[in-house]
């Protein structure tokens, strides 16, 4: 055991004045709420991108595949459905699966209101996964029977409160064309994304029955939806489609199709690095505090050492060691702190949000372990060299005037 070590040790646990140990206690819980609110912050917005990123993804797909024209309508333009693109796609590893959709809007007429919305049809292929994971009431739509299912609809929880329905009502759907349809629809589920953009235009119905209302021909569609299996790699995997892309089509990522909420999603990095600019300034500065206070209180201990032939290195080491200590004991408590407060909101949810608002109903909690184990070791590296500086004071105390100081 080293002498730096051995005197650390001392004054560490078995020190008797109560001032310094006030002032330690606070450097600690410092740290503590320092690290615990940076280990929630970068757990609520990584939580937060994804659950957006999902509900976003899980409703329109990741990559949309339509006719290469001008039409940036509500209503798609045609085309055959390509079963050659639909092999060629599905042997690109990142590929997860492949349906058809077309959308086209509408007008919903019950008995006193009137709704504008957007009918999205899709067929049999589909991947209910995400409407079965946010489907309030009721149940998807049944393909089993293609005469009931073109009467069959989903519309969001939005909706059904305007127009005051419910499962199992029945309602009428207008759609603006010459001639004008008019087609009867049965409410068999009623689903919630959270996405206020989402929730208030679509409702999802038979992609069958809007090939009939616009007279395509028989295999004609409006678009591929594709669902990617790692949302990291899009921009890699975009880029396979496209060069399997016939020339009559083009595709769209989801980060195009909706930009603003993307670009929202980015400016929340802005927002973590500040906090946690700040919060690691906050430890910093209680850590300079106590460290300071220590040395001062410390200053006939320290004009005895140098009297003894301790040099100013050895003497400094003391204080780090001391510090090293404090930092380690205030980065378990906030750990404690940080994963406790957040696996309990996993858990339970106590922190509601207003979803209107913010897309969701609770705090989201994600917890990254890599980011975890490096913003530890960064807090670490940061608070031991910043105690460098003020454990230096040590050099400016003569042994003469430290041993007379009271």
């Amino acid at each position: 055991m080293s002498f730096a070590y051995f005197i650390a040790n001392r004054i560490t646990f078995k020190s008797k004045r109560t001032f310094s140990k006030l002032i330690v206690r606070i450097a600690i819980v410092g740290i503590m709420l320092g690290l615990g609110v940076m280990i929630l912050a970068l757990a609520i917005v990584r939580g937060f991108k994804q659950e957006i990123r999902s509900k976003i993804r899980g409703f329109s797909g990741d990559v949309q595949v339509v006719k290469f024209d001008l039409n940036n309508s509500y209503e798609n333009s045609p085309f055959a459905a390509d079963a050659d693109f639909v092999k060629k796609a599905k042997t690109i590893p990142n590929v997860g699966s492949i349906a058809p959709f077309a959308i086209k809007p509408g007008i919903i007429k019950t008995s006193s209101e009137i709704e504008g919305v957007v009918l999205k049809g899709v067929d049999k292929t589909y991947n209910w996964n995400f409407f079965k994971n946010n489907l309030l009431s009721g149940k998807i739509i049944d393909f089993a029977d293609t005469i009931k299912s073109k009467q069959q609809l989903l519309i969001s929880q939005v909706t059904a409160n305007r127009l005051r329905l419910k499962v199992g009502d029945k309602i009428q759907m207008y759609f603006v064309q010459e001639p004008l349809r008019r087609r009867p629809f049965i409410i068999t589920g009623i689903f919630s994304t959270g996405i206020e953009e989402v929730d208030k235009t679509y409702v999802v119905g038979d992609l069958a029955l809007i090939n009939r209302l616009n007279d395509w021909k028989p295999g004609e569609i409006g678009g591929y939806e594709i669902q990617l299996n790692n949302f990291g790699q899009i921009n890699l995997t975009a880029d396979d489609i496209d060069n399997v892309l016939p020339a009559h089509l083009k595709s769209y990522t989801v980060m195009e199709n909706y930009a603003t909420i993307f670009s929202w999603l980015d400016l929340l990095d802005g927002n973590t690095l500040v906090v946690l600019t700040l919060m690691i300034l906050v430890a910093v500065i209680n850590m300079i505090s106590a460290l300071l206070i220590m040395i001062v209180e410390r200053t006939t201990m320290i004009g005895i050492l140098k009297a003894m032939g301790a040099n100013n290195w050895t003497i400094q080491k003391i204080f780090l060691y001391n510090a090293f200590y404090l930092i380690g004991l205030g980065m378990l408590f906030g750990n404690l702190f940080g994963f406790g407060i957040g696996i309990l909101q996993t858990h339970t949810h106590m922190f509601k949000l207003d979803q209107a608002s913010y897309y969701m109903s609770f705090v989201p909690i994600q917890f990254n372990w890599v980011e975890m184990v490096l913003l530890n070791i960064g807090t670490l590296i940061i608070c031991l060299l910043v105690m460098v500086l003020p454990s230096m004071l040590v050099t400016r105390i003569e042994p003469v005037k430290a041993i007379q100081f009271k």
